[in-house]
């Protein structure tokens, strides 16, 4: 089992950044892609950025050029910096950690952390 712990959300006024953090215990394997999600009310779950062990990013359109994802696999912490925050941004923001072994993958998310933009 993996255990992944997020912080760092809260209530920020539009224009402004957080940085959200995410780190990973337990049963960890080298072969990974960790990122974040977020959920809006009424809404899906809908990918925000992901980034390999190597340091592969991938962004949802929507934050491109607003949000930077990096990592620390010595800590095996994920990061979100977020700048530029927009009202659209609120939502509840997911660790997602999936790795592989034996060529089988493995998904764990954490508990969530609540970020909301509003003036």
């Amino acid at each position: 089992q993996v255990q992944l712990v997020e912080s760092g959300g809260g209530l920020v006024q539009p224009g402004g950044s957080l940085r959200l953090s995410c780190a990973a215990s337990g049963s960890i394997f080298s072969i990974n892609i960790m990122g974040w999600y977020r959920q809006a009310p009424g809404k899906e779950r809908e990918l925000v950025a992901t980034i390999s062990r190597d340091n592969i990013t991938n962004y949802a359109d929507s934050v491109k050029g607003r949000f930077t994802i990096s990592r620390d696999n010595a800590k095996n912490t994920v990061y979100l910096q977020m700048n530029s925050l927009k009202p659209e941004d609120t939502a509840d923001y997911y660790c997602n950690r999936r790795q592989w072994l034996g060529g089988r993958s493995y998904d764990y998310w954490g508990r969530g952390t609540q970020v909301t933009v509003s003036s």
